[in-house]
């Protein structure tokens, strides 16, 4: 599956990549997906696409106008869930008083 590639911004450029696509990606080369095909799970850039097309004719990729239908990377979804304060603890129980998202040290020191 395609991985969340990081900022270049840091590098000093001003391109950001999210998703790589996961043919290219499997060869060593960083080409961004333009496309997310919800049958094989995976990402393709506008090269690779047109060989699945061939390839898997009743699959129907969504395209980076259709991306509410891309899954959420990997990398992401694990920033989302980490605690705040504690940044290695994942967030694993909600607290009703506080309506908050929180991890096991939290519950205990804070959310009683």
């Amino acid at each position: 599956m395609a991985t969340f590639s990081t900022s270049t911004i840091d590098k000093g450029s001003d391109m950001i990549q999210d998703f790589l696509c996961s043919t290219c990606e499997d060869n060593k080369l960083d080409s961004m997906a333009d496309v997310y095909c919800e049958s094989c799970v995976k990402f393709y850039c506008g090269k690779c696409i047109n060989m699945h097309r061939e390839l898997f004719t009743k699959h129907a990729p969504f395209g980076r106008g259709d991306m509410k239908n891309w899954p959420v990377a990997k990398k992401v979804e694990d920033f989302l869930l980490k605690c705040d304060v504690h940044k290695e603890e994942s967030l694993k129980m909600y607290c009703d008083e506080h309506s908050e998202l929180c991890c096991t040290n939290c519950a205990f020191l804070n959310h009683r």
